[in-house]
């Protein structure tokens, strides 16, 4: 636990480096430095962004106080008092900050040694006494068990704490660390002991979907237990928490909704354009599983931080679950640890994957073979023979799309290496026409050449490539995803399945707006576009029909009822005149995306969950591919999952079969 706090500085220190937040003095109490992911620099962002939108709000409404203070519980290496003394923000604040023993002399030498730190504290910055490991006019440092409350007490008293007058507690990811009873008695204490009083609380939370069984295993396995995340699982649990420990007025948000509700507009557009990001799954789950609480009591006014400065997106009301499917593991089938890749039904009874970002020859890397997956007797299997060796132009892609074109032939649209790099082009696939699929290990898949008229227009990466007809003729619909210089894209092309050029074809109605990571199925000629992620780094909730008319296409809007949950990063597929959307990511904690059906002609939107009790790991259904079989009436699920911000990353191991009989004949 306490190792906790040198990992947040430099990760801290990182981002601030990149410009994500703007303090001088990280970089002096981090000690060692070491540059992060995007993501990484993104969730420390708007956890510096909150505390400190939260901060400057108290500070604000006490200025005409003639004292305050703060006190900091598990402050580690945090640079809270040098960045408001250097802003001259402390004229009638004093500081304290507490944290273990080790923490604090190692923080206190540090500062002695460190003139730039020693200045700002002041020339009767010293050594303390007891408890007090540094002592300065307005900034205290202690070196305390904070589950020893009456120890921390004694020690507060000793340092010149004053009960009367307004003090701020900041907590960030440290409450968390304890017992809940110990943390419940220290919650109580504040409230009790204090007069007038805010707290500021920044903790995990939702521990029991996918992301967040890996987000605490990770913290187990690094001997740091989410102790309090059982009996406080959400922001509901922590607000009944603080209220009936005291505290008469608590409010609570996740990141997801602090990012859109209380980040100005201009800021937003500043952090997302600071790198190249492409990990928008693993950023607003990271951001689904964090909360900003701000408690008060005997302040007057009210201390109430976090009210939106911006319009609250509509938002869905509580999702009825019209009933379940439960997932059962097709065991023993290696090769299909990834994410950001692409599955196509070949043949009846042959899965071509390929692409995406996993497992290839024992490590992590963008997965540049082809593989098979053949049903035989019942039971999928792996072909085990080649499939072809793809060199140079496959570029290890992910993100792509693969539709055919014929029997032995399909395209491969778009796709990217990394972020930064610009977009992939076309590329064709070629296969048996016939697969034998008692003899698998005689397919082989390889690629051919090919120069289309249209490359440019395949420049793009989360987009979709879908069929559809006009006037007698075939085409691939390429609509929407985004580029290296453009993170949403709203345009579409028309590619002539015979020769693969962009033909031109009136299109009437108002367009959807730009999206990426969205769906697109063929229906009745045209395509429908459901979800995915739009301009504002927002899921998008609407359904959209490209129709087919006598002398053009025309854009029409699906109403569903209830309205779809927004969503993204999710697979459909079209079945007897029902669009089925699979997984995905949507901000409705604590649920996750599971198996949402949409009746076609009368606009009906059921929700089902998916049972994964079977399951001996967590069932990420983002990034993932889905094959859909008529004749079962079956979805094969494949891959899945990613980078569960610092908490490593997760693939799902095998691929995961959803029967859905029962659903489809009660509709």
């Amino acid at each position: 636990v306490q190792d906790t706090g040198g990992s947040s500085a430099v990760s801290k220190c990182s981002a601030a480096a990149r410009g994500y937040i703007q303090d001088r003095f990280l970089p002096l109490l981090a000690g060692r430095r070491r540059r992060r992911a995007p993501l990484v620099h993104r969730g420390y962002y708007i956890r510096a962004r909150a505390v400190d939108h939260c901060l400057q709000d108290f500070l604000l409404q006490t200025q005409r106080h003639p004292r305050t203070q703060i006190l900091s519980l598990g402050a580690g290496f945090d640079s809270l008092y040098f960045r408001l003394k250097d802003l001259g923000l402390l004229h009638h604040t004093v500081v304290y900050e507490v944290d273990f023993p080790r923490v604090t002399c190692q923080k206190a030498a540090l500062i002695k040694r460190v003139k730039e730190l020693s200045l700002l504290v002041g020339d009767t910055g010293g050594e303390g006494s007891g408890a007090v490991t540094f002592s300065g006019e307005d900034y205290k440092l202690l070196g305390v068990d904070l589950s020893e409350l009456s120890e921390l007490e004694r020690a507060l008293e000793e340092a010149g704490l004053d009960k009367e007058i307004p003090t701020l507690f900041i907590a960030e990811v440290v409450l968390t660390y304890m017992e809940s009873s110990r943390s419940d008695s220290l919650i109580r204490w504040a409230a009790e002991r204090f007069s007038q009083a805010c707290f500021l609380l920044y903790e995990q939370m939702c521990p029991g979907d996918p992301f967040g069984r890996v987000m605490q295993q990770h913290f187990s396995q690094r001997s740091s237990a989410l102790l309090s995340l059982a009996q406080y699982p959400d922001g509901e649990a922590q607000q009944r928490r603080f209220l009936g420990q005291g505290w008469t007025e608590c409010s609570v948000m996740d990141m997801n909704e602090f990012f859109t509700c209380c980040t100005p507009e201009d800021e937003q557009q500043r952090v997302q354009g600071l790198e190249p990001f492409d990990e928008y799954e693993e950023w607003h789950l990271k951001c689904s599983h964090y909360f900003i609480l701000a408690a008060s009591k005997g302040m007057e006014p009210s201390w109430t931080p976090l009210v939106p400065s911006r319009p609250v997106p509509p938002q869905s009301g509580p999702i009825r679950v019209a009933g379940s499917v439960t997932a059962a593991v097709c065991a023993h089938i290696p090769g299909l640890r990834r994410y950001g890749h692409h599955s196509l039904l070949i043949q009846p009874n042959v899965i071509l994957t390929t692409g995406g970002f996993g497992e290839e020859h024992g490590q992590h890397c963008r997965v540049r073979s082809f593989h098979l997956l053949v049903k035989h007797a019942g039971c999928w299997r792996a072909a085990s023979g080649t499939q072809g060796s793809p060199d140079r132009r496959w570029g290890g892609r992910l993100y792509h799309t693969v539709s055919c074109l014929s029997n032995g032939l399909a395209l491969v649209v778009g796709g990217r290496t990394s972020p930064g790099s610009a977009g992939l082009g076309m590329l064709c696939l070629k296969f048996p026409e016939s697969c034998d699929a008692s003899a698998p290990d005689d397919i082989t898949v390889e690629l051919g050449s090919l120069q289309p008229a249209a490359a440019p227009a395949a420049l793009r990466w989360r987009h979709t490539t879908t069929e559809v007809t006009f006037k007698g003729e075939k085409y691939l619909f390429l609509y929407g995803g985004r580029s290296a210089s453009e993170p949403v894209m709203g345009d579409w092309c028309f590619l002539h399945t015979s020769d693969l050029s962009c033909t031109v074809v009136p299109v009437e109605g108002p367009a959807p707006e730009g999206r990426h990571s969205h769906s697109a199925c063929s229906w009745e000629g045209g395509v429908l576009v459901a979800g995915g992620l739009g301009a504002a780094e927002q899921p998008l909730g609407s359904v959209c029909f490209l129709r087919e008319l006598d002398h053009a296409f025309q854009w029409q809007v699906v109403e569903t009822h209830p309205p779809l949950i927004p969503r993204y990063s999710h697979t459909a597929h079209v079945h007897e005149g029902r669009l089925l959307l699979v997984g995905g990511v949507w901000f409705q904690l604590p649920s996750v995306p599971g198996l949402a059906v949409i009746d076609l002609l009368t606009g009906v939107c059921l929700e089902y969950s998916i049972h994964t009790e079977h399951l001996e790991w967590p069932l990420m259904l983002h990034n993932h591919s889905s094959v859909f079989l008529p004749q079962e009436e079956e979805l094969l699920l494949i891959g899945g999952g990613g980078n569960c911000f610092s908490f490593g990353t997760h693939l799902n191991p095998e691929p995961v079969s959803l029967s859905l009989s029962n659903i489809l004949t009660t509709h």
